[in-house]
C-alpha cells in the first residue's frame, strides 16, 4: 500500500492550510496518509524537522511517497540527503531553494540556515526517482524563476499554478491531480 506523508510549512501544523483536504482527498483513494505536526513550527529546525520526518517515515521504500510544503519541502530534500533508500517519489508544493520579501529579523535568523546550509542534489537524486514541483507565479516570498531553475535540476516535472501566491487554499485541486501522475508515472500528460 502506498503510504503518504505530508509535511506542513513554516508556523502550520496538520489542521492548516490545504492539508486536511489532500488528507481526505488521497485517503478516499484508497492511500494511507499521515500528516504529523512538525516540532515548534514557529521556529522550524531542520535537524528537529528532518528527524521528526524521518521517525514518522520509519522504514523508506518504494511505496513512500513525501508531499511538502514551503518548508516542509526543504525537509523533505534534507531528509532524503540523509538516507541510503529510494522512496517512491515526492510533489513538493510552493518549494524553495531562495526566498524574498523576508524583512523581519527574527523571520531571517530562522531562515537563514535553510537557505545557507546546503543540500546535496546528487544524493537526493539517487533516493527520488521522480518528483514534482507546484509553484505559484506570484509567491509572495518570490524568487519564482530562480526556484523554479533549481528544482529543475531533478524535478521530473514542474507546473505553475497562476496567481495562486504561496498555495495555501484550504482546496488545492492541482495537488491531487499532480499527485496522481506522479504515482502512475503520467507527469508529462496535460
Amino acid at each position: 500500500m502506498i503510504r503518504i506523508i505530508i509535511i506542513h510549512g513554516w508556523g502550520d501544523d496538520h489542521s492548516s492550510s490545504w492539508y486536511p483536504w489532500a488528507k481526505v482527498q488521497l485517503e478516499r483513494k484508497g492511500y494511507e496518509v499521515i500528516v504529523p505536526d512538525m516540532p515548534d513550527s514557529d521556529n522550524p529546525n531542520i535537524e528537529k524537522w528532518v528527524n521528526e520526518l524521518s521517525k514518522t517515515i520509519g522504514t523508506p521504500d518504494k511505496n513512500t511517497y513525501l508531499i511538502g510544503h514551503s518548508i516542509g519541502c526543504q525537509t523533505i530534500l534534507r531528509y532524503l540527503e540523509k538516507i541510503n533508500t529510494p522512496i517512491g517519489g515526492a510533489l513538493f508544493v510552493a518549494g524553495w531553494f531562495y526566498l524574498e520579501n523576508i524583512t523581519k529579523a527574527k523571520e531571517l535568523k530562522i531562515a537563514r540556515p535553510w537557505l545557507n546550509i546546503p543540500i546535496d542534489l546528487k544524493k537526493v537524486k539517487k533516493n527520488l526517482s521522480k518528483s514534482v514541483l507546484i509553484i505559484s507565479s506570484n509567491d509572495p516570498f518570490g524568487a519564482y524563476d530562480k526556484n523554479k531553475k533549481e528544482f529543475g535540476k531533478f524535478c521530473s516535472y514542474i507546473y505553475t499554478i497562476p496567481n495562486a501566491e504561496h498555495i495555501t487554499e484550504l482546496v488545492q485541486p492541482s495537488i491531487i491531480t499532480q499527485f496522481e501522475k506522479l504515482v502512475h508515472d503520467n507527469l508529462f500528460l496535460e
